[in-house]
């Protein structure tokens, strides 16, 4: 293993994971894509696994010989930068999970009619801007049966550090694109593409002239797409005028709405 002991802060290679801001490492091989940082052993086993392709690792040296072993002798051939953990976390800024980061190349967004291709139930977000909402969704979406995950360009990005650990890595076994390449291609055609596509579409809102969201209708649907919106706001007028449906779930104790992601995963469980 080509394993590095941290003696400089100051290293470039070591920028990725201590001084580039998330934005930063979105951008950084443009026009070749940018990187990600997965954290974990589990997370990065499942990107491995998912042909995402790795750069280099960052990780507390006590954890070689651990569960992050099995990863590292995937990543033999790369950079193995190697520290006690009290120095990455002032390196780094915060508590490394179980000890280990992965940076890894972003690869380029799927085309939206494969990812949909075969599909009979998808989770669309809209304008879910808090990442951590968005790697529960998508957690949920995994294990709820969804089939994939298509997201507004107004969503937090699904591989930001933060979204990635909260999925515990299952944006890597869950397909997900973005539907547009700008706010205004799903304002103005997002419910006709999905239509195009196959899809009824159904809003989850708290608004009047809903159905339950155990209506029959739902489960009739050959190809039905969840539509989710942002914390607090919820989805836009225009979405909910524009879907086949409007759902809302049932409450009680004068309760009147649920986080997005507790919602997501009622839904999905439902209508799956």
């Amino acid at each position: 293993m080509n394993i590095i002991p941290i003696d400089n802060f100051d290293q470039p290679e070591l920028d990725i994971y201590a001084r580039l801001s998330e934005a930063q490492l979105l951008h950084l091989y443009e026009p070749n894509g940018g990187i990600f940082i997965a954290e974990s052993p589990k997370v990065i086993e499942r990107a491995l696994d998912a042909g995402y392709e790795p750069i280099s690792v960052l990780m507390d040296e006590t954890e070689i010989e651990k569960e992050a072993n099995a990863i590292l002798n995937r990543c033999s051939d790369l950079p193995i930068y190697t520290a006690a953990h009290d120095v990455l976390t002032k390196l780094t800024g915060f508590h490394l999970t179980r000890g280990m980061l992965c940076a890894m190349r972003r690869p380029p967004h799927k085309d939206l009619q494969s990812v949909c291709e075969g599909a009979g139930r998808i989770a669309v977000l809209e304008n879910v801007v808090n990442p951590t909402n968005v790697g529960a969704i998508i957690r949920s979406a995994a294990a709820l049966n969804m089939d994939a995950v298509l997201l507004t360009p107004g969503c937090a990005d699904p591989l930001y550090r933060r979204a990635i650990r909260v999925s515990m890595g299952t944006v890597f076994q869950i397909p997900f694109t973005y539907i547009g390449t700008s706010q205004e291609d799903w304002t103005n055609n997002g419910i006709h593409i999905l239509h195009e596509l196959g899809f009824s579409a159904a809003a989850m809102a708290l608004c009047e002239n809903t159905i339950p969201i155990d209506d029959p209708k739902l489960m009739q649907e050959e190809k039905l797409a969840i539509i989710l919106g942002t914390e607090g706001e919820g989805l836009a007028q225009s979405t909910i005028a524009s879907s086949d449906y409007t759902i809302k779930i049932p409450m009680a104790h004068g309760v009147d709405s649920l986080n997005v992601a507790a919602a997501s995963a009622i839904a999905f469980f439902q209508l799956s």
